[in-house]
C-alpha cells in the first residue's frame, strides 16, 4: 500500500513514529500532548487521538491515565504475537525452550565478548525481574534475555530474542509458571550477569545452557492441562494466563 493509499490517521500514525525516532525518544519517553501533535500536523485532536490508538494496539505508545503517552515497548519490534494463537501445550512448550537452546547460549558468549557498557547496565536491572510473580513481572520494562542479548551490541540479535519471546508469549508464560522457583531463576540470571560482566564468554554460554536445560526439565515433569484423563471432568481447568513473560 502507497502512503497516497493511508487514510489520514494512518500517516499521522506513521509520522509520530518519525517523530520518536528523529527526537531520538525511547521506551518510557513522554511524547508531546495530543493537543500539541494536533497543532502540528494542523489536524484535529480526535484525528490525533485515532492515530495513537492505533499505536497503542501494537505497543509503539502506551496511554498512562493522568499522566500522558510514552513511547512503548513495541517501538521497535517487528513481529506481533497472534492473540487467538490456541492455547499452550507441552509440546509448543517445549518447542519454544528448544528454540531458546538453539539460539540464547550463543547469545550469552556475544554478550561476554562485547559487554555494551549501557546494555550491562540494562542487564543489571533486569536480572532482579525473576523475583516477581509472573503477573507482576509483565510490567517490569526488559526481559532479562533480551537485554541479554542487547549487551552483545548486536541489533538484530535482540531482536531475534525479543521476537521469539513476543510472539510465544503464551508459551512464555507458561514457562514461568512451570519453572517457579524465583530464587533459583534469580540466582542463575546473577551468575550470567556476572560472567556477562568479567567477559567469560564460555562461562556466560555455559551457565546460559544450564539455564535453559533446567527450565526444560522443569517443562518435561510438569502438568498440563491435556494430560488429566478424559475420565476426570470435575478436575479444575487451569485458569487463563496473561500474554508476555519476563523469564
Amino acid at each position: 500500500m502507497s502512503r497516497s493509499e493511508l487514510s489520514l490517521s494512518e500517516r499521522l500514525a506513521d509520522n509520530i513514529v518519525e517523530i520518536i525516532r528523529s527526537e531520538r525518544l525511547g521506551r518510557g519517553d513522554a511524547l508531546a500532548s495530543s493537543r500539541d501533535l494536533a497543532r502540528r500536523f494542523g489536524v484535529t485532536t480526535p484525528t490525533v487521538r485515532e492515530a495513537l490508538r492505533r499505536l497503542e494496539a501494537t505497543g509503539v505508545v502506551e496511554f498512562r491515565h493522568g499522566s500522558g503517552t510514552y513511547v512503548g515497548p513495541g517501538i521497535g519490534r517487528r513481529l506481533m504475537a497472534n492473540p487467538h494463537l490456541p492455547r499452550s501445550t507441552r509440546a509448543s512448550v517445549l518447542e519454544l525452550v528448544e528454540a531458546r537452546l538453539v539460539l540464547e547460549p550463543a547469545v550469552a558468549a556475544a554478550a561476554a565478548n562485547v559487554r555494551m557498557a549501557e546494555a550491562v547496565r540494562e542487564l543489571e536491572h533486569a536480572a532482579s525481574n525473576a523475583l516477581h510473580p509472573p503477573e507482576e513481572s509483565l510490567r517490569q520494562s526488559v526481559h532479562f534475555h533480551v537485554a541479554l542479548a542487547a549487551a552483545s551490541g548486536n541489533t538484530l540479535l535482540r531482536e531475534a530474542v525479543e521476537a521469539l519471546l513476543q510472539v510465544r508469549a503464551r508459551d512464555q508464560v507458561e514457562i514461568r509458571h512451570r519453572y517457579n522457583d524465583r530464587a533459583r531463576d534469580h540466582a542463575e540470571h546473577l551468575e550470567i550477569l556476572e560472567a556477562v560482566r568479567d567477559g567469560d564468554a564460555a562461562a556466560a554460554e555455559r551457565l546460559t545452557r544450564t539455564h535453559l536445560v533446567a527450565i526444560r526439565e522443569a517443562v518435561l515433569t510438569a502438568d498440563f492441562p491435556a494430560d488429566v484423563p478424559a475420565d476426570e471432568p470435575d478436575a479444575p481447568a487451569e485458569a487463563t494466563l496473561p500474554d508476555g513473560d519476563q523469564r
